[in-house]
């Protein structure tokens, strides 16, 4: 969906994009505090204005992917069915107008078309054992940190939260670059040595079958170290250089693919750290935020009034739009999901008024479900008794509301790009005060990775050379 490009603005109109979006987002608080399990126990239908109420009831949900998030599908115009209200549209030009845009610069052809599990642009030892979204993911993010890292004269990368070390082997055995991988799990950074292994042995193979294709020059695995990284505490092992360097010292790149709450906090903190060049940060999970700590961090947005944003906010921050409206568009039985379980806490509090939105595990294959059986298994799963006598007549009148629940949620979705773009903005906000310069770009397809905005900081301007990073590899 169109938005504001988070490239280029300049520091006062970073400012005052703060300002709007506290506003806005104080305005449609109620929409954005409200949980999609309570639709029937708290009304939510009846919080919406009733010129609201009469443009989305009975739209169906391609409609809902249309004309209200504005993602119409290939080659689709959008058409009212009605006329909307002027404060409708008006939230709706408000959300795509405020949101940074997660629509990659550049246009290149899908590297899935030939297969959908493997991408055109790895080699097959790359691709073992990574997902295609992680695929999609390393190359481009390994590709920009390569260029981040000759343009700042980088010495050594450092790959924090790096779980199984899928980037940092990309990074080290397929880009060439000097790579430190850290991580709190001892089983994942085992597990990680053990692909590395395997990895070497593949590409050993693939040199002596194509070598004319393997990258020239003595191979170096990622140096895997074990290390929770605090966020409020300097770690100096990130610090540590890998090997001895000639006067003038270590010059650090740190990076974090989808690093987790805290964990993209602890990044920005050690940038200040006189080691680090640069950083290339994609975060994700704002809702393990701590509480205060990791929002806000610029002095500007933490004194702005409306600036808060709950754990509910922040959660509904991670939810994927352009992945639902695909689901909207294909209007399948999964979108009654919400229904389901917004049924189920009725009949949850009407047992146990006291037990207020309680986990319910995964139930499998929910659109298979009759909504009785669906209350039965989740009754069960929440530790009620299954058995309780059901009232049928009202559990199919709920039913009857899915699209007012679908609309409700999309509704909600739409706010939800304003909470992650006034996060992100307050992170450059904070670097901004520092004295560092600091630009988001959208790096990832976001129908592959929704959390597709890497935090891109130096310590010295780049000027024109920044633009390289933007450009996609031939």
């Amino acid at each position: 969906m169109p938005g504001v490009s988070a490239r280029g603005l300049s520091p006062e109109q970073r400012r005052q994009l703060a300002v709007k979006l506290t506003r806005v987002l104080a305005r449609y608080r109620p929409i954005l505090d409200a949980y999609i399990i309570e639709f029937f126990t708290d009304n939510l239908w009846a919080t919406l204005p009733g010129s609201w109420q009469e443009a989305l009831d009975g739209l169906k949900p391609p409609q809902l992917a249309t004309q209200l998030l504005g993602v119409p599908g290939e080659g689709e115009v959008v058409r009212y069915s009605s006329v909307w209200p002027l404060s409708l549209l008006a939230l709706k030009s408000t959300a795509c107008a405020l949101a940074f845009t997660r629509t990659p610069g550049f246009q290149t052809p899908s590297e899935f078309l030939e297969n959908p599990s493997q991408s055109s642009r790895l080699t097959a030892p790359f691709r073992k054992h990574v997902r295609p979204k992680k695929q999609h993911e390393i190359r481009r993010l390994g590709e920009l940190v390569k260029k981040l890292s000759d343009l700042t004269g980088c010495t050594q990368v450092v790959d924090i939260g790096s779980g199984q070390g899928h980037l940092s082997r990309y990074m080290s055995l397929g880009l060439g670059l000097t790579v430190k991988s850290v991580e709190g799990d001892p089983r994942l950074v085992e597990r990680a040595q053990r692909l590395d292994q395997e990895l070497l042995q593949a590409l050993e193979k693939e040199e002596k079958r194509h070598p004319q294709v393997v990258l020239a020059g003595p191979r170096c695995s990622p140096q895997h170290v074990v290390r929770w990284v605090e966020p409020t505490a300097l770690c100096e092992e990130l610090l540590l250089p890998l090997e001895t360097l000639p006067r003038g010292g270590a010059r650090l790149l740190l990076t974090g693919l989808h690093v987790c709450g805290d964990l993209s906090v602890a990044l920005l903190r050690h940038f200040s750290c006189p080691e680090v060049v640069a950083l290339a940060s994609v975060g994700c999970c704002y809702m393990k935020l701590s509480d205060p700590g990791g929002y806000p961090l610029s002095q500007w947005v933490a004194g702005l009034p409306g600036h808060e944003l709950p754990y509910r906010l922040r959660e509904g921050a991670c939810h994927a739009l352009e992945e639902y409206a695909g689901r909207l568009r294909r209007s399948g039985p999964g979108l009654r999901a919400h229904c389901y379980r917004a049924a189920l806490e009725t009949v949850v509090r009407g047992a146990r008024p006291e037990l207020r939105r309680p986990g319910v595990q995964g139930i499998p294959r929910v659109h298979e479900l009759k909504i009785e059986e669906y209350v039965q298994r989740g009754l069960q799963r929440v530790g009620l008794d299954p058995r309780l006598p059901l009232n049928l007549a009202a559990l199919r009148a709920h039913l009857s509301q899915e699209n007012r629940v679908v609309a409700f949620f999309s509704l909600a979705l739409l706010l939800a790009p304003l909470v992650e773009t006034l996060i992100l903005l307050d992170r450059l906000l904070y670097l901004q005060e520092q004295g560092f310069h600091a630009e988001l770009l959208p790096i990832f397809s976001p129908e592959l990775s929704p959390r597709n905005l890497v935090l891109v900081a130096t310590k010295r301007p780049l000027g024109e050379a920044f633009s390289l990073l933007e450009t996609e590899d031939r």
